[in-house]
């Protein structure tokens, strides 16, 4: 992929063409490793991050590394898990995602074979997986490039400031939603543009 043909088609629009020009030339990061790190963003869910940081540090230490298989995390105490710092709800969770990915084999699964639809139907079966969540593997995990979390809120927050959109919750989807289709096939990136811009001007 072309970072410069990407950087190209997003300045046809005229505020990513300002977020680009001030910013270095972002790229997607890709370990590919789904399990771990679903797991982890339901740790991280709702959160601080300090405070995230803290309890994952601890939930690390369950396992012998931070590779840590799902016949491993199924096998762990609900108690231990609590004792880390989890909740009921996310260590019911993280149970949830081992059980899941033992049960349909999925620790070895080819995902390039798979669009981004097919695995966003797949993982979201998971009982406390949604679509951010999966949203934010396919671009960080995957590589996917043309996805557009539009329920992510710090990406409402800047397109509603930057795009001067006025209107809330399923309108405002449909908005973002309207302008974004113009970035694709690059919306992941242009994702990161926003993201950046909001940590930036928080």
């Amino acid at each position: 992929m072309s970072l410069r043909k990407v950087k190209n088609h997003l300045k046809k629009d005229i505020i990513l063409e300002k977020l680009i020009a001030s910013t270095d030339m972002l790229k997607l990061p890709k370990s590919g490793n789904v399990f771990n790190e679903l797991v982890k963003a339901i740790v991280y869910q709702q959160i601080s991050y300090k405070a995230a940081d803290s309890i994952y540090s601890r939930f690390i230490e369950l396992f012998d590394s931070e590779k840590y298989m799902p016949a491993e995390l199924s096998k762990q105490k609900f108690e231990d898990l609590r004792s880390a710092g989890l909740s009921n709800q996310k260590a019911n969770y993280v149970k949830n995602i081992a059980l899941f990915f033992e049960e349909h084999q999925l620790i070895n699964c080819d995902w390039e074979r798979l669009s981004d639809e097919e695995i966003i139907d797949l993982l979201t079966r998971i009982k406390g997986v949604g679509t951010w969540t999966v949203h934010m593997i396919l671009i960080f995990q995957l590589c996917r490039p043309d996805v557009f979390p539009d329920k992510d809120l710090a990406i409402q927050i800047v397109m509603k400031k930057l795009y001067r959109i006025n209107s809330e919750k399923r309108q405002l989807l449909v908005d973002m939603n309207k302008i974004a289709h113009n970035w694709s096939p690059y919306r992941s990136f242009a994702s990161l543009y926003l993201w950046s811009w909001r940590r930036d001007n928080n």
